[in-house]
Parts: structure tokens; sequence; C-alpha cells
């Protein structure tokens, strides 16, 4: 049994590294592409048997130990991002119809503290009231790591409860700096047209543009590029921004 998992294993990998060799001859991986003609070249990539996330990575000149540089934000992508995103709403009774009108997935709250805190995360976004939060804060290791601990900043708390469910599902995003200096965001699909990769990658990368920190110096935007799930990453020339 072990050997016929190995075989299959070395056939899955072959297969993968031929399409990434089909990839690589759409272009030349040594350019630097504007961001239209890369949005043309991954339309171009061999497809895989399930729609593939398009992702951008942003290598940024900045320290995020820094706790100015330390970078995050919130934009809303102009075309969506493609997925269902599934929404739990961590609400008290009275917020309940709000968030349920508003395309809630799940909606609650002491049931489903009780999953996160054994362990269950399988949720896309947490949206919640700022009166909760006390009972979230020692969930954080739980749900900080994955993403998913809501955040004022970013829009995941508030008394608004409808509006901020109604912005995540029509693609609404946040992002922030890795510990690398680099922000990885996904932007769409490959069934995507040009034009909506286009205009979803130009949104990321102008506003990321618009929130540099005035104490960072020297070159900011170091290096841009673009790839598909297992694909390889398409060059962008920064100076086109």
């Amino acid at each position: 049994m072990l050997k016929v998992n190995h075989l299959f294993k070395i056939f899955i990998m072959a297969k993968l590294t031929k399409k990434r060799k089909d990839s690589m001859s759409k272009f030349d991986k040594d350019l630097l592409y504007s961001l239209e003609d890369a949005s043309k070249i991954i339309k171009d990539f061999p497809k895989l048997k399930f729609d593939s996330s398009i992702d951008i990575a942003v290598n940024l000149g900045v320290d995020p130990k820094k706790a100015d540089q330390n970078i995050r934000g919130v934009v809303t992508l102009p075309n969506g991002t493609g997925k269902d995103v599934k929404v739990l709403a961590l609400v008290t009774p009275e917020k309940e119809d709000e968030a349920k009108n508003a395309g809630a997935d799940l909606v609650g709250l002491d049931e489903y503290l009780k999953k996160i805190k054994d362990g269950w995360t399988e949720v896309d976004v947490i949206i919640t009231m700022p009166s909760i939060m006390g009972k979230l804060g020692p969930l954080g290791r739980i749900l900080g790591p994955r993403g998913l601990m809501p955040n004022p900043k970013t829009g995941t708390v508030t008394m608004n409860i409808g509006k901020a469910i109604e912005d995540v599902k029509a693609g609404k995003i946040d992002f922030k700096v890795d510990k690398n200096g680099v922000i990885h965001v996904s932007i769409g699909k490959v069934s995507f047209d040009t034009k909506k990769i286009l205009e979803n990658a130009s949104e990321v990368i102008n506003h990321i543009i618009k929130i540099k920190p005035s104490s960072s110096k020297g070159l900011y935007l170091k290096s841009i590029s673009m790839s598909s799930t297992m694909s390889p990453g398409i060059k962008i020339d920064t100076n086109t921004f």
C-alpha cells in the first residue's frame, strides 16, 4: 500500500512539474511586465481542474518590527474575490436578524465561542460587536495565527453588523505585511477576464502605495509578482506605478 501511495505522489508531482514547465514557456522569468501584460499572461497558463486563485506578492522597503511600518490595510476589490466568503457573525440576540438579513452564513454567540475554544475555525471572516471582544480575547491564540481575529481597523468589530457583512461579501479584504516585509493578497480567480484581474490588482497596489508610512525611506516598492495556484510568479515592473 505504501508503494502505491508513493507512486501516486510521484505521478501527481510529475503532472504538476509539467504544468509548471508549460506555464514557464508562456513568459520570460527574467523580464519585468506591466500589470496589464501580466494579467493577460496568467490567463494563458495551463488550467487546473479547479478555478485557481490569483495572488500578488508585494515586497516593500519597510521594517515590520517598527510599529509605524507594520503595514495593514483594507481594500474593496471592484470585482470581488471570486470566492464565496463564509462569514460568522458573533452577535447578541438583538443583532441576529440584522446579521442574517445581510447574508451571514453563521450567526450566534456562545455556541460558536465554545466551538472556537475547541479548535474549530471553519470560516473565512468573523464579524462581531465591541462588547463581545472581551470574550474573544482568550481565543486570540487560535484565531490570530489564522487571520480570523476581528479588528476595529478592518471593520470587523462594529455595531453596524449588516453593512460589515455586506462589504465582506462584496469583496472587502484586509491585508498585513509579514515579518519579511511582504504583503500577500488574493485578488481573484483565473476565470476572471483580464480586465477584472487588472482592476483588482491595481486597486490593491495603489492602496498599498497610498498608505506608505512617512518613516519609510528609500525604495518602497521593491518588487511585485503575480501568480496563480501552483504557477511560477510573473515579475511586475514597479516603475509603472
